[in-house]
C-alpha cells in the first residue's frame, strides 16, 4: 500500500512500471541500463481515491493524464532503477496529498460604506479635473 493520507492509499498492484534508457550524463552506464522510471496509474478505475480527488487531480495535472484514464509520471533525476522509482512514488504521494485538500469556498464580501464614499469621491474629483481641461479654451 502507498499511503497518501490518514484515510487514503493506493494499493501497489494498481500502479504499474515501465522502464527505459534515461537521457543525460552518466557515461557508458547510460547506454546499458535502462534507468528511466515510468509509474501508470490506472486514475479512472481506481476505487481507492475518492472522486473528488481525482477530479482536482486531473484539473491541476492534465498533462499527466492520457485518454485512456491513465496518470502517468517518469523520473530520470537518478542514475539508478530503485532511486527513480522512489521519485516516481513520492511524486505521486505529493500530487494527491494536494488534490485531497478541499479548496476553500470563497465568501462574497461587500465593499464598506468608507470605501463606497471614498471611490465616489475620487470619480466626482477626477470629473471636476476632466472638466476644468475641457473648458477655458478660449483665448
Amino acid at each position: 500500500m502507498l499511503p497518501i493520507t490518514d484515510t487514503i492509499a493506493i494499493p501497489l498492484d494498481e500502479l504499474s512500471w515501465q522502464y527505459a534508457r534515461s537521457g543525460g550524463p552518466g557515461g557508458q552506464n547510460v547506454n546499458k541500463v535502462a534507468s528511466k522510471a515510468v509509474l501508470r496509474w490506472a486514475m479512472a478505475a481506481s476505487p481507492s481515491v475518492p472522486m473528488d480527488v481525482k477530479e482536482r487531480l486531473r484539473i491541476a495535472h492534465p498533462a499527466h493524464i492520457t485518454n485512456e484514464g491513465e496518470f502517468l509520471i517518469t523520473s530520470q533525476t537518478y542514475r539508478d532503477q530503485e532511486r527513480n522509482r522512489e521519485s516516481c512514488l513520492e511524486k505521486l504521494t505529493l500530487m494527491l496529498r494536494r488534490a485531497a485538500v478541499p479548496p476553500t469556498p470563497r465568501k462574497k464580501t461587500k465593499p464598506s460604506k468608507s470605501s463606497n464614499r471614498r471611490r465616489l469621491a475620487d470619480k466626482k474629483h477626477n470629473a471636476e479635473r476632466k472638466t476644468q481641461r475641457r473648458s477655458g479654451g478660449d483665448d
